[in-house]
């Protein structure tokens, strides 16, 4: 099956779907009226700086100020040591140290930063003073000296080739470079135009940010669908598909500009069915709004989003196997190791997130599913980190938040709940204006009482609860009325005195 980019373009809204094998593996959407800020950099003022959090606050001219952690403001030599030697371990502990001895920006100092993170609910934008800007083949870090390589190029040949011909070809004192997956291959003149291009992009940043007064937006990363062609549209991709002809022009014109070989891989869709209905991608969009998703076998999980983490729960559901109760639970947490891998990139969920999978008694099938976890997980980019399944059949996970999930972008809390999930039940508003009848009836000198609720409490409070309103009658002195009314939110109700 092949990889595709499929693009829809309606008005204010471009959807764009990554399809790996012909299954949806991504989705990105953006608006006109909702567009990501991320990539953008700014010349901001700090606002606030915070030594016990080790950070500061930045006005970036954004309606919530940036948020900027110390590990964003380390110095060239606590980044990198001795190229990609250093292990993991020793540099987290390097890192650590050097996060407490960073420096903090003053209040009012003008700073240049980059959004990392966009604006999400309470928080303002994450921040970093680290610059880069993307091109095709290399990222440009005008603040660091140093020269990396993507470690998707698997080939260690590969790898030293670009590393030694970067060294080569960088000019003196413009800074670092990343080299991109998408390089692999790459010929001599294609470096040599991208590091012009980028550091002439840089130099024209410096320009707007001296003129500039803080805060204010020095530059603009791509909107979503010239972002997506530039970083995702590599020779792993068969087709790109996009259904306007102007944004099929577009594209056309900037992989001309960027990648040439793959321009005839652009296609135009001009078929009457929508391209997203063809693709089964609303589908697909659709079952991402769900808090359950059936697997094949028919078990299920439960996806409980969060502001603080995301719980999934796995559940048996339907199936009953066929020989052990073990073996029924180790195929339905593999088949559910996979769907979780698949739905956290589809719907893009980050942060922490705790995976409750059936418990197994033996050590030796919790290792099956955790091996078809991190197998699953391979593909994503956000690369997650996740533990061992402990005896509880617990996974703990972090992975990567840099954009909205799905959910957050295409639907709201529910005005009815207020976001809760769940409404009181009509018996517990009952006993609710019993309890409010009896404090409030001190205080009232009329011998009639009105309860004004929801036609369905009204109705219990007349009905089945009847019995609690007549001993309240007789215990107060005061005969009740009980008035329906259908405008009224169901847990609403009046007590007035008449």
């Amino acid at each position: 099956m092949p990889n595709e980019l499929i693009i829809n373009v309606t008005f204010d809204e471009t959807r764009v779907a990554r399809l790996e094998n012909g299954v949806v593996a991504e989705v990105y959407i953006e608006r006109a009226k909702e567009v990501s800020v991320v990539g953008n950099i700014y010349k901001g003022k700090v606002v606030r700086s915070l030594p016990g959090m080790q950070a500061a606050f930045v006005d970036i001219g954004l309606e919530k100020a940036g948020f900027i952690h110390a590990s964003a403001l380390l110095s060239e030599d606590d980044l990198f040591v001795d190229g990609d030697s250093e292990g993991g371990e020793a540099r987290s502990k390097r890192l650590q140290i050097a996060f407490k001895n960073a420096q903090l920006p003053k209040e009012g100092t003008e700073v240049i930063v980059q959004v990392t993170k966009d604006p999400m609910v309470t928080k303002g934008a994450r921040l970093t003073s680290f610059v880069s800007i993307p091109g095709r083949y290399l990222v440009y870090l005008p603040t660091v000296d140093h020269i990396g390589v993507s470690r998707r190029i698997e080939s260690d040949e590969e790898r030293a080739r670009l590393r030694s011909m970067m060294e080569e070809l960088r000019p003196e004192g413009v800074g670092g470079f990343i080299v991109r997956t998408a390089s692999e291959g790459a010929t001599r003149q294609e470096l040599v135009s991208d590091i012009a291009y980028l550091t002439r992009v840089w130099r024209e940043i410096e320009e707007r940010a001296k003129r500039a007064e803080a805060p204010a937006l020095v530059y603009t990363d791509l909107d979503v669908t010239l972002r997506i062609v530039r970083d995702y549209f590599t020779e792993d991709i068969d087709r790109l598909l996009v259904d306007s002809m102007e944004e099929y022009e577009r594209i056309r014109e900037f992989v001309e500009r960027f990648d040439p070989k793959l321009k005839d891989r652009v296609e135009y869709w001009s078929a009457d069915e929508p391209i997203f209905d063809a693709f089964g991608i609303e589908v697909e969009i659709t079952r991402a709004l769900g808090q359950k998703v059936w697997l094949k076998s028919g078990g299920y999980i439960i996806i409980e989003q969060t502001e603080a983490l995301t719980a999934i729960d796995v559940n048996t559901g339907k199936f009953v196997g066929k020989r052990t109760l073990e073996e029924t639970i180790l195929k339905t947490n593999l088949e559910a190791a996979r769907e979780i891998a698949y739905q956290l990139r589809l719907r893009n969920i980050g942060g922490i997130i705790i995976l409750d999978f059936i418990d197994m008694e033996k050590p030796a099938n919790r290792d099956k599913v955790y091996n078809a976890l991190v197998e699953a997980l391979k593909g994503d980019r956000a690369k997650p980190r996740i533990t061992k399944i402990s005896s509880l059949g617990l996974v703990e996970m972090v992975r990567k938040r840099t954009r909205e999930n799905v959910r957050d972008i295409l639907a709201d809390p529910c005005f009815y709940c207020e976001g809760k999930g769940y409404l009181k039940s009509a018996r517990t508003l009952c006993y609710d204006i019993f309890r409010e009848i009896k404090r409030e009836a001190v205080r009232m000198d009329a011998k009639e009482i009105v309860v004004y609720a929801h036609p369905t409490v009204a109705n219990m409070l007349c009905d089945e609860e009847r019995r609690g309103l007549e001993g309240l009658e007789a215990m107060l002195g005061k005969k009740i009325i009980v008035e329906a009314m259908p405008h009224y939110h169901i847990e609403q109700f009046d007590i007035v005195e008449r």
